[in-house]
Order: structure tokens, then sequence, then C-alpha cells
């Protein structure tokens, strides 16, 4: 009877062990997979739009189009958008009123998307320059003849 209890014990340490080791990995796989910063960098281009979405969770999502075009599948071509969120109001407002300008935007990028944080696993920082897109001189004088017809 005595040889009994202590596999009882020594069951209930293995079990327990097991659980915390498991609790473990599960907080350290939520953590990189949601929390930990896979890489950061900037990205150059026209800011399409930002919006303030969301049913349950309202957040800013907002569209970054780069010059160049690529590939999507063979025979078409699309050109490069950047898809990205916004936590900061503050950065958020100055990218509402900045649509159609050339912007500069730092970025830290995730594993995964949190859904209080944004859609997209690319999320703005900070705002390193916003400039006037530059008017092409040659568009403007093939224009003018049209533009002095139409009055």
């Amino acid at each position: 009877m005595d040889d009994l209890t202590p596999k009882k014990k020594k069951s209930r340490k293995g079990c327990a062990l097991f659980l915390g080791i498991l609790i473990l990995a599960l907080g350290i796989f939520v953590y990189v997979r949601y929390y930990y910063v896979f890489g950061t960098g900037v990205k150059s281009g026209e800011l399409n739009y930002l919006v303030y979405k969301g049913v349950v969770f309202k957040t800013y999502e907002g569209k970054l189009i780069q010059s160049g075009f690529r590939a999507d599948k063979p025979g078409g071509l699309q050109s490069n958008q950047f898809d990205f969120s916004v936590e900061d109001k503050e950065i958020a407002q100055r990218l509402m009123v900045a649509s159609g300008k050339i912007v500069q935007l730092h970025y830290r990028e995730y594993f995964a998307p949190i859904p209080w944080r944004g859609y997209t696993k690319f999320i703005v920082d900070s705002i390193i320059t916003i400039e006037e897109k530059p008017l092409d001189p040659m568009s403007e004088k093939d224009l003018a003849p049209y533009i002095l017809e139409s009055m």
C-alpha cells in the first residue's frame, strides 16, 4: 500500500510540470506570433487613402501606391501597393489630410495582425516626410488648349 502513494505524487508532479511547460510554450508562441517585431523599414509612395473602419474594433487602415509595377500572374501587370494600419491617432490624422501626396512612412512588421491593432501585419509608427506630388509640366501644356476651349 505504501508503494502506491509515491507513484501518485510523482504522477501529479509530472502532470503539473507538463502543464507548466505547455502554458509557457503557449505564452512564448503568442508573444512571438502577435507582439514580436519581425522587421522594420521605410516605404515611400503616393498615399491613396487612410480610413477609420471596423465593426467591433475601429482601426485606421491605409494604402500606399509605390512606383513601378509587378506581375501578379503571367501576362498581367499590377501596381505595387502597401497596405498598412496606424495605431496612433495623431499620425492617422496627419495622414488623412495628406491623401494624394508623396509620403515616407516608417513601419513595424509583425508575424500576424491583431484585430484591435489593425487588419494588416504592417503598423506605421511614424511619418518621415510628406511632400507635394510634383506636377508634370508636359501634362499642363497638353491640357491647356482643352481647358481654354471648354471655357
